[in-house]
């Protein structure tokens, strides 16, 4: 596979192109979308880094798994391509930033404009199978992007982290507190959302301040 990075990213990250595991995984990747439907398409499989320069990057998003239906996965956490229905846990954010900012719902479920503003989308496996959740899971994306995290960790500040759920939440671990801003929450899936985990968190606004205590611009979270 001829997987394309930006560059931003590309010098702080091959150290771990370089590992005899990301080989494995190259290979690994490549096997399953010859032989068998997988998300998202190959051109978008690091669409989280190609969309976020590293050096504007000022929030990290943390999902679990891109989505295994039919047309929906674009790269980017938590986000789907024009003109897809949304899913449950997107419903879910947009409802929070409903309440939260008084932003209208939006129409579109394509989180691309917050990554031009900083925002890295990052799922945890980059990779799947169409219908079959989990399937490209401890292949060796945790390692990568678990790599990614202490990257972003070593060579930044005042990175805001949102950690939605108990998955992001255990990625703390990776993350030093005193020098970035972590926020968390239940995940904005039904089952935790209505459960009372999820609504009410107000971390959109709050990483907005928090950006603005440490001199950056608030993000635009309106995607009209």
């Amino acid at each position: 596979m001829n997987l394309k990075i930006d560059n931003s990213w590309k010098k702080h990250l091959q150290p771990e192109f370089d590992k005899p595991y990301f080989k494995d995984l190259m290979d690994f990747v490549a096997h399953e979308y010859q032989n068998h439907e997988c998300f998202p398409p190959e051109p978008e499989i690091f669409n989280a880094f190609n969309q976020c320069d590293f050096n504007d990057l000022k929030v990290v998003i943390i999902g679990q798994d891109p989505y295994h239906d039919v047309g929906q996965a674009n790269g980017l956490c938590f986000s789907v391509n024009d003109g897809i229905k949304h899913p449950p846990s997107l419903v879910n954010i947009f409802k929070e930033l409903e309440t939260d900012l008084k932003i209208p719902y939006p129409k579109r479920g394509n989180l691309m404009p917050w990554t031009k503003q900083g925002i890295l989308l990052l799922n945890a496996t980059l990779t799947v199978r169409a219908h079959k959740a989990g399937s490209h899971q401890k292949q060796g994306w945790e390692t990568f992007t678990d790599a990614v995290i202490k990257t972003i960790n070593d060579e930044k500040s005042n990175v805001v982290f949102l950690l939605w759920g108990g998955f992001a939440k255990k990625k703390i671990k990776l993350i030093d507190t005193t020098k970035h801003i972590v926020l968390q929450s239940g995940h904005p899936s039904p089952l935790s959302a209505n459960r009372g985990y999820w609504f009410g968190n107000k971390c959109f606004s709050e990483t907005n301040s928090q950006l603005l205590q440490v001199g950056q611009h608030p993000i635009v979270w309106s995607l009209a």
